[in-house]
């Protein structure tokens, strides 16, 4: 027992040139150790070319300027030296045939053999990526920092180093340490984060432990929310994993997964690129299934897709006009409502079928009665005039949407307002309904919008008023008004 103990205190005090020397030392009787073994020839063939690819690794390693200054470095040849132990108990076990089954020791070498490729990897890694340097360089380079800025750069590429190197567990302690790093100070993290770094966040989100992929995406949500790394992002491949936890992660990693595609879906390449993964059935969804918060995520994330012209017909066969129709309907927060209104406007801009399509479903009705409030919305506004041209007068005036013009009107923004003049010029074709309109008490509404300062509203609103003046009533309803 004494023994031990004095090992493991020899173990732990000991440099990185001391556990180099100690690697090298064993290479070579892992070498000899293996080549005896007559068992399990193609396991131990394999084992063999991996032992013989060591030394380079270690010789790259030792000459790098930063070999004895990190962390890093100590802990990949204490790991190396572990795995060349066990390669030759192993190789001791086979020779003298002391295993307990074949088929074990068959797991056992398999187990080896994935050791020695993980050593191989982190090795070429440190070296290859620069992750050595990062970790080691403010301390080397502070610059004008100051001394306690340097110190938490350093722990922070530390922090992102770990996630690249080593076995998963070592990674899920990196990546707790990293959650807590960024709760603390988000913008530090961000300031030091690399494109290397963020290729292992992306690796991590298809881990086997649910866990360690609901820490990862919860990271990669405040990526995606600081602006500062999308293109990285997306390049590394992070759209297929994030579009799988929205179908089958836990709540929490169904949220930030949905949140990060609601901010990554604003570019319109990223948009084509969740349509293409297969991202919009999942995405539906979660708009008829979710919580609040995900609900919404995924209604925008759905709005900034349809902004994209060519893959609206895809959405369309997927479902999205009865859902966007049931969110205005019945959506738990007021955001979702309003990302559906915009996601009707984008579908209705300029397609036929789509139009046809949200009309059956009963979108001008929903869309009225969510005008209705006390702040109707610009997108609403403007669904409503893109449908109002496919259905006869009678329906629309059924359905009240002359009180709903005269709302937009009265209470609406300027862009709503502007939105609900534009629906005018739209439903004028006939002199019954521009008779309606007049009565319904538009027309002083559009005279006082010739007041704005947007040249584009006041513009509609001449347009419209226009239209409607070639009736004689609303003529002298214009003339009666001072301001015309």
């Amino acid at each position: 027992m004494m023994e031990n103990g004095g090992n493991e205190v020899l173990t732990g005090t000991r440099s990185a040139e001391e556990w180099l020397s100690h690697a090298r030392e064993l290479v070579p009787l892992a070498l000899n150790k293996a080549r005896e073994v007559k068992g399990f020839p193609g396991r131990w063939k394999m084992i063999i070319s991996k032992l013989e690819q060591i030394p380079s690794r270690l010789s790259d390693l030792s000459s790098h300027p930063c070999f004895s200054k990190n962390a890093l470095c100590k802990e990949q040849l204490q790991s190396v030296s572990k795995t060349l132990k066990e390669v030759i108990e192993l190789a001791e076990f086979c020779v003298g045939e002391k295993y307990e089954g074949k088929l074990r020791m068959q797991s056992n070498l398999d187990a080896l053999s994935g050791k020695l490729d993980l050593n191989l990897r982190d090795c070429g890694l440190l070296i290859k990526t620069g992750v050595l340097g990062e970790a080691t360089l403010p301390l080397a380079m502070a610059g004008s920092s100051t001394e306690p800025e340097a110190a938490a750069h350093g722990n922070i590429r530390e922090l992102l180093a770990r996630l690249q190197i080593g076995h998963l567990e070592a990674k899920h302690k990196a990546l707790d340490s990293l959650v807590e790093g960024m709760k603390e100070d988000e913008k530090n993290v961000l300031s030091v984060m690399g494109r290397s770094n963020i290729a292992a966040l992306v690796q991590l989100l298809t881990a086997t432990s649910p866990r360690i992929r609901e820490k990862t995406v919860t990271v990669i949500c405040s990526l995606a929310e600081s602006g500062s790394c999308e293109n990285w992002l997306v390049s590394e491949g992070v759209l297929p994993p994030l579009i799988r936890l929205v179908e089958s992660g836990s709540a929490v990693g169904k949220e930030k997964a949905t949140i990060s595609l609601q901010r990554l879906s604003m570019s319109e390449e990223a948009a084509r690129a969740i349509v293409g993964h297969g991202g919009v059935r999942p995405l539906i969804e979660i708009c008829q299934t979710g919580d609040s918060v995900s609900q919404a995520a995924s209604a925008s994330t759905l709005k900034n897709i349809s902004a994209v012209p060519e893959v609206r017909q895809t959405l369309a066969e997927e479902g999205i006009v009865k859902v966007m129709i049931n969110l205005l309907d019945c959506g738990i927060l007021l955001g979702s409502k309003e990302y559906a209104a915009e996601c009707l406007q984008n579908l209705t801009a300029c397609n036929d079928n789509l139009r046809r399509s949200v009309i059956s479903e009963g979108g001008i009705r929903s869309l009225l009665a969510y005008l209705a409030g006390p702040l109707p919305q610009e997108s609403a506004v403007g669904a409503l005039r893109n449908l109002v041209g496919s259905v006869s007068m009678e329906v629309l005036v059924s359905l009240g949407f002359l009180p709903c013009v005269v709302h937009v009107l009265k209470s609406g923004s300027l862009g709503a307002q502007q939105a609900a003049a534009s629906a005018i010029c739209r439903v004028c074709s006939s002199t019954e309904m521009k008779k309606l309109i007049g009565e319904a008490g538009c027309i002083p509404l559009l005279v006082k919008m010739l007041e704005a300062k947007s040249n584009s509203a006041r513009e509609v609103a001449a347009q419209a008023i226009s239209s409607l003046m070639t009736l004689s009533h609303n003529c002298r309803e214009v003339k009666r008004d001072d301001k015309s």
